[in-house]
């Protein structure tokens, strides 16, 4: 599946837990942090074609009690040395019955991230694990790319649009959308 062939790409966002780390449920440890491999390939690979890279997370551990916002903020800081860097991160701190309009798959952090990366939505792909992530993408008017884990449902993977079975396969995918003289 290939991305919209009428849409340029400027800007790549990465989901966090399962996309570009192994997921540890609540991570607010950053010694925990283990890059999913070829993570830092596709950033890398991102960044030398001149797109803008960023992270949307939902951090629901905060709101849960569970980690502070520092604790969180350490943990994402050892993803952008270990993966990045990054642009920009955008971070719901709140939980699945807040109603917040960032957590995803609400547009929010999309939309935010967007603005901070002097983006149009519609210039922006996605990538992440879960229909959320997707969600999140086409709620606010970019493109979303599903790479599916052992933890992806199968439903979410018959939905999704767009399906890489891995990083790099996403960024094949995105590298074909970016104009020639950035690629």
């Amino acid at each position: 599946m290939a991305l919209a062939k009428d849409r340029v790409v400027r800007g790549l966002l990465f989901d966090r837990d399962d996309t570009l780390v192994i997921d540890v449920p609540y991570n607010a440890d950053p010694h925990k942090v283990v890059p999913v491999p070829g993570a830092h390939r596709a950033v890398e690979r991102a960044r030398a074609a001149g797109l803008r890279v960023g992270v949307v997370t939902n951090q629901s551990a905060i709101a849960k009690g569970l980690a502070t916002r520092e604790q969180v903020d350490a943990t994402n800081a050892r993803v952008d040395e270990l993966v990045g860097p990054f642009d920009v991160w955008c971070v719901c701190p709140h939980d699945a019955g807040d109603g917040c309009p960032c957590r995803k798959p609400r547009p929010g952090m999309v939309l935010d991230a967007a603005e901070r990366l002097g983006l149009d939505p519609s210039e922006l792909v996605v990538v992440g694990d879960i229909g959320a992530d997707v969600g999140a993408a086409v709620a606010a008017g970019a493109q979303g790319i599903l790479v599916p884990t052992p933890r992806t449902r199968a439903e979410e993977v018959d939905a999704a649009e767009t399906v890489a079975t891995d990083l790099d396969g996403a960024l094949d995918l995105v590298l074909a959308r970016v104009p020639a003289a950035r690629a």
